[in-house]
């Protein structure tokens, strides 16, 4: 009996513990990032290996000397690759270095304005501590704001580039005399260029003012602050302001700045008003790495907790998430995180895809209807900032990416088409009707897995796809989306 009952024990043991694998494994799928395959996360290959030939191409255009590209889907990163130099000239003539460096997976990139996110996510931690409203006049914790006709500036206007701050300051802070208080004396005492809530001007004096919030509210340093609630948290080590001299190498060079006599930036921000403010503001200064970055992602994914660690709460998500921008049609924007821009998110972009660019050559696109975090690095300054716009390149990876979704099954190119429909790219009902009925029969197909016959309707829906864009009842972006992701579908079933 005591034999039988202890065979009893021990089976229970093992299905309990075997219940608590399962059931971790779930949740570090679900919270966290792993390496992973595209098929195990129903994306395909191809469209992701199609990146690679881009962007080489740009490097050799001299678009970029290097960049880094991340990709990751429902807690799986399925591509992260590296190419071309994080460290390639001595100066702003292309001269070539004696021994350049590599990029690498783990390369550290100045994120420039990506360093936004971070202000904002600061921000509403210290709205979870009950700190301020949204709707507060900024001068009501920091007095000396309210000078020059500011007083009624609210802190959500800086978060949502609506407070009538012009992009910059009206003198380079470099030309500041003085300390770093100085200069943020001076950046306070900034003019508006437009009234308050009248106009979307995307300024950097916004997040300078609303890095000095976080100070003024936490008593700690910006650097301090972030680091202690937010990277260190969440583990990414990879991120910080100011970063040693022993990760140079481990570091993207930028630009060649003779006209501030710093020669070749390289392990200092290249914002000439961040390197002002000694490389921690509000508006720049983070330097991070494609993973940690992913990291990041991945907590706006959940949003806001990360593996146990619980960095916003679901109402300052929320807040952060939801367009405030209304009033200014094609500048949706949450706090901090801009929304549903296809200029660099392409067909990413939704109503409440999030993401931000970085001047260096940056970009992150978070993708809660995909599950999906698209990642571009680039050190597109190095040497010079005159260079051809990233932005191509931007929309590639983006593009590239929501084909490897949208391209997986005759399903998820339904979804695609509905999304054109809600875009006001495909505008005619019948257009409609007829492209889902035809996907509608390539997905029986698919069910039977008979590929003949997928591949068969596949090249009917190509020849219905022509047929209305010779009728002019989609637009040129809807055509050129729909027959790629028709090709990449094809080749699925070859």
């Amino acid at each position: 009996m005591r034999k039988k009952v202890m065979s009893l024990l021990f089976t229970f043991i093992l299905l309990f513990s075997t219940f608590i694998s399962g059931a971790t494994g779930i949740y570090a799928s679900e919270s966290g990032l792993n390496p992973g395959d595209a098929h195990d996360v129903e994306m395909l290959q191809q469209p992701l290996d199609d990146l690679d030939p881009f962007i080489e191409n740009a490097i050799s255009d001299q678009v970029m000397p290097g960049a880094v590209v991340l990709v990751a889907r429902d807690g799986q990163i399925v591509k992260h690759d590296a190419y071309g130099y994080a460290a390639r000239y001595t100066d702003g003539n292309f001269t070539e270095m004696e021994n350049p460096i590599e990029m690498q997976e783990n390369t550290i990139f100045d994120t420039a304005s990506i360093s936004k996110l971070f202000t904002a996510t600061a921000i509403m931690t210290l709205w979870d501590e009950g700190l301020f409203e949204l709707d507060d006049p900024v001068a009501l914790y920091i007095p000396e704001f309210a000078s020059n006709g500011k007083e009624e500036v609210t802190i959500k206007q800086l978060l949502t580039h609506t407070s009538g701050f012009r992009a910059s300051t009206t003198v380079p802070v470099h030309e500041i005399e003085g300390d770093r208080e100085d200069r943020l004396d001076f950046v306070l005492n900034e003019t508006l260029e437009v009234p308050p809530g009248t106009r979307y001007l995307y300024s950097d004096v916004d997040f300078i003012t609303l890095g000095v919030l976080i100070e003024r509210l936490s008593g700690q340093r910006q650097d301090e602050y972030v680091a202690e609630n937010i990277t260190e948290p969440l583990q990414m080590s990879d991120t910080m302001y100011s970063p040693p001299a022993s990760l140079k190498n481990r570091i993207a060079a930028t630009e060649y700045q003779a006209n501030v006599n710093r020669g070749l930036v390289w392990g200092s921000v290249h914002d000439e008003k961040a390197w002002a403010l000694d490389g921690v503001a509000g508006h720049a200064g983070v330097f991070s790495s494609a993973e940690d970055l992913a990291v990041f992602g991945q907590m706006m994914l959940n949003e806001g907790s990360y593996q146990g660690e619980q960095i916003l709460s679901e109402e300052a998500f929320d807040l952060i998430t939801t367009n405030w921008n209304g009033a200014f049609p094609g500048q949706d924007q949450g706090l901090g995180w801009e929304l549903n821009q296809s200029w660099y998110m392409d067909d990413l972009a939704e109503q409440n895809t999030i993401g931000h660019t970085g001047y260096t050559g940056t970009s992150i696109v978070v993708s809660p209807n995909k599950k999906s975090i698209t990642i571009l690095l680039t050190n597109r300054v190095h040497p010079t900032r005159n260079t051809v716009s990233t932005n191509p390149t931007r929309r590639m990876v983006s593009g590239k990416t929501a084909s490897a979704i949208d391209a997986w099954s005759a399903e998820s190119m339904a979804s695609l088409v509905n999304r054109l429909v809600d875009r006001g790219e495909i505008t005619d009902f019948s257009t409609t009707r007829s492209l889902l009925t035809h996907l509608r029969t390539v997905s029986h197909f698919e069910s039977l897995d008979q590929a003949h016959k997928v591949r068969k309707h596949l090249e009917g829906l190509q020849l219905l796809v022509d047929f209305h864009n010779e009728n002019n009842s989609i637009s040129d972006n809807a055509y050129e989306t729909l027959t790629t992701d028709i090709e990449y579908l094809t080749g699925k079933w070859q």
